[in-house]
């Protein structure tokens, strides 16, 4: 008698708030605050994540709303 097992997997994706800094926007050229993101890619096993496939980072404009992509390395230097 043959068994059949029932495996469930996939991608999740989970937004992280890091702390922000004050700098002066690119687009706007105001002083203000600048909120930072971490968005990460995980694989699950049943609902439950595993690893971490791949991380992205993003900060974001109070001002202006322009949020633009940043490297692990320049996240490194904003966080510290």
């Amino acid at each position: 008698m043959e068994r059949a097992m029932l495996l469930i997997f996939g991608l999740k994706t989970v937004l992280r708030a890091l702390p922000g800094r004050s700098a002066t926007c690119r687009n706007c050229g105001r002083f203000c605050q600048h909120y930072l993101d971490e968005e990460a890619r995980k694989f699950t096993l049943f609902f439950i994540p595993v690893f971490t496939t791949s991380k992205a980072y993003r900060i974001t404009c109070s001002n202006c709303g322009m949020v633009s992509s940043i490297s692990s390395r320049e996240k490194k230097a904003l966080v510290g």
